[in-house]
């Protein structure tokens, strides 16, 4: 459960994952540059933040069950709602939703057609409420009028066109019991109470298929019911396989299981597990990473396709069926190309590609007449704009590991034969959070307004990283501020000694994980990094792991394994030798702290307590702190007014530029804590935001 996942339940992650979900805000697609380019970086203009960071033209793009209707998140009024148009009339598109809150990201259709389901939390809290529209009337039906309670949706099938499987953790806030909703009514029938599982598996006939829970060893125990309230085990996961393998769904009969799995082996692979005979077969694999996105038909149930994701995404086709239309398809637009949606009858595909350097462009294929009609792109202002490509470099770590890492520089820099600048450039090191996720190739925002004002940009898949096989994930088990940050010192001096980056001009800075690395970055490196950015990062281990939402505790052996123990003296005493706020009277370098007050992952103390601590000793600190969010930005006017103060504060420590405060704070909820004055216009802003 990464500290910036979503943590939806098992079988959420495998809709996510037989969907290959939609890009909200981040894509890549061909951008069309000006007919006269700048000359040099200088000469490029200025992007405003706003065409960053503002909410997209559309995004999440998706067709209802019957194929007539296409729907997508749109802003109304300046916030993202679910707006639905006939198939062959895009443009009669209608809002069908009309939240003037955080906006809505996650939904989709029902089976049924005349329903759309989406959630929603408030203010950042992730106590996540399941709400259904009607597209006709618009009326909209909360299913999960909780306080306190956070809702996960469990399951979807066309099988029950108007039901859904959703998990409540209102009787015991650890365990999620399962219950079948009636979408119109709201009526609601138990299916299970769960006492014990991190996550209960279903199938498309709403049967409970498996329920998982974590050992004392680190392993995890896949539990089968037998039909009279009592369990037996099925298979159990060794500790060093637990990130790697796992059963992501079933065929049609429902006696064969699709399964990722590494063990016997390194990476992942695709396999099929017979649950009669336990005989396994192999679809799919790579030597080099793990399975990704797979496609599956949406009513054979037979896996069509698989993702493998090293550098870049490729794909293995395992159905004849659909390989004309990836060849087709391939002809439409040379984006990376994904399948982002289908009808059930499998005769309508919402198609995605994506770039580096532009928009995420979207189409309608028609499979039975080959044909892929433009729809529209998910950010229109980015086209025509000079943006910045990104390209992946094998990094070497000092004990052997290959870092993929992703490197992008401004716009006509000029470069040398193998693609590193002729000068070196300040650069900003980009640590992505989780840490069990991954960086990968495409459009990132981040990326491209940092190239836009003149500094490098590096994004590093360090050890704990997920994607890259096991052992490069169980690499990453308790080096916390250790080996794990090692990989991003050798990071900057791989950019150092290829003379992509100023030694004395390197930011560290980061969200979540990312947060915390740059404050260990902050009092552990203080000769390597310029200056720091951590958002909503932790500051102290113990504090961090007493403090994890509830819903968390069932998998708590897992943060023991991977992190440390915060239950034993020994234990307490390796976490805190590996947190930055034992350490914060070391820090000498600027720093800048973003926390959303709601966060229930890294909770607002993480902030405060190193502030306090820097203040006691008389460092300088800049802290600005959101009352409506929580674990990141969600309120694109937040994102923006963070953004503003980000730009300012690397100006005056690198020396890059920057697009001044001005009016970014408008609509936000920011409040400049401490250090106005550490920031180029922050201490001139209206007084009510500091």
């Amino acid at each position: 459960m990464p500290l910036n996942s979503n943590n939806i339940s098992l079988r959420a992650t495998l809709m996510a994952l037989l969907a290959v979900a939609a890009i909200i805000t981040a894509g890549c697609a061909r951008s069309h540059f000006f007919k006269k380019e700048a000359a040099t970086v200088a000469e490029v203009p200025l992007i405003p933040r706003k065409v960053f960071f503002d909410n997209p033209d559309r995004a999440s793009v998706q067709i209802s069950a019957d194929g007539r209707r296409i729907s997508y998140l749109a802003p109304l009024d300046g916030v993202l709602n679910v707006w639905v148009a006939p198939l062959d009339n895009p443009s009669a598109a209608e809002p069908i939703t009309a939240d003037k809150g955080r906006g809505i990201r996650r939904y989709f259709w029902a089976f049924n057609n005349n329903q759309i389901i989406y959630l929603q939390d408030e203010k950042g809290d992730e106590n996540w409420r399941v709400y259904a529209v009607d597209v006709a009337s618009h009326a909209v039906k909360n299913l999960t009028p909780l306080e306190k309670v956070r809702a996960e949706i469990e399951g979807v099938s066309e099988k029950f066109p108007n039901e859904v499987l959703i998990g409540l953790n209102d009787r015991n806030e650890q365990y999620h019991d399962l219950y079948r909703y009636k979408i119109v009514t709201g009526e609601k029938s138990l299916v299970l109470e769960n006492n014990e599982f991190a996550n209960l598996i279903t199938d498309d006939d709403y049967r409970v298929r498996f329920g998982t829970k974590f050992n004392p060893d680190g392993s995890i125990s896949y539990m089968q019911p037998l039909g009279d309230g009592t369990w037996k085990e099925f298979m159990t996961v060794p500790e060093a396989d637990t990130m790697n393998t796992g059963i992501l769904g079933f065929d049609k009969s429902g006696n064969v299981a699709y399964m990722m799995d590494s063990r016997g082996g390194n990476t992942s692979v695709l396999m099929t597990l017979d649950l009669k005979t336990g005989k396994q077969l192999l679809l799919a694999s790579s030597k080099k990473s793990d399975v990704g996105g797979v496609i599956i038909h949406p009513t054979q149930k037979n896996v069509q396709a698989a993702s493998f994701n090293y550098e870049r995404v490729h794909w293995t086709i395992l159905d004849g069926a659909i390989e004309h239309d990836f060849e087709f398809l391939k002809t439409v637009n040379d984006g990376e190309m994904r399948i982002n949606d289908r009808s059930l009858d499998d005769k309508h595909w919402i198609v995605v590609y994506l770039r580096d350097d532009g928009p995420v462009q979207y189409y309608h294929y028609d499979r039975d007449q080959k044909k892929a009609t433009y729809l529209f792109s998910n950010r229109k202002s980015l086209e025509g704009l000079p943006l910045a490509h990104m390209t992946p470099h094998i990094i070497p770590s000092r004990d052997g590991l290959n870092l993929v890492s992703y490197l992008t520089l401004p716009v006509n820099t000029k470069v040398t034969k193998d693609g590193f600048p002729k000068k070196p450039l300040p650069l900003v090191l980009n640590v992505h959070g989780g840490p069990w996720v991954r960086d990968g190739w495409g459009y990132d925002p981040e990326h491209q307004l940092l190239a836009n004002r003149g500094y490098a940009v590096l994004s590093v898949n360090y050890r704990g990283s997920t994607g890259f096989g096991k052992d490069f994930v169980n690499a990453g088990n308790r080096e916390w501020a250790a080996k794990m940050h090692d990989d991003l010192l050798d990071a900057v001096n791989w950019a150092v000694k290829k003379g992509i980056a100023d030694k004395n001009r390197v930011a560290i800075m980061g969200g979540s994980y990312g947060g915390y690395a740059t404050l260990v970055g902050m009092t552990q490196s203080q000769d390597v990094f310029a200056c720091g950015i951590d958002i909503v990062g932790p500051s102290n281990l113990v504090t961090l792991l007493n403090s994890i939402p509830p819903y968390w505790a069932p998998a708590l052996q897992m943060f023991k394994t991977r992190v440390g123990d915060h239950t034993t003296e020994e234990g307490r005493e390796f976490l805190e030798s590996r947190s930055p706020l034992n350490k914060a009277a070391t820090i000498r370098k600027p720093l800048l702290i973003g926390q959303g007050a709601n966060d229930p992952r890294v909770k607002q103390a993480e902030a405060d307590q190193i502030v306090q601590a820097m203040k006691k000793n008389n460092i300088p600190v800049t802290y600005v702190l959101y009352s409506d969010e929580g674990h990141g930005f969600a309120r694109p006017e937040n994102n923006i007014s963070f953004t503003a103060v980000e730009e300012a504060f690397l100006a005056a420590h690198l020396g890059g530029r920057f697009e001044p405060i001005g009016d970014a704070f408008e609509g936000s909820s920011i409040k400049v804590v401490e250090g106005a004055d550490q920031v180029p216009g922050l201490a001139e802003v209206d007084p009510k935001y500091r």
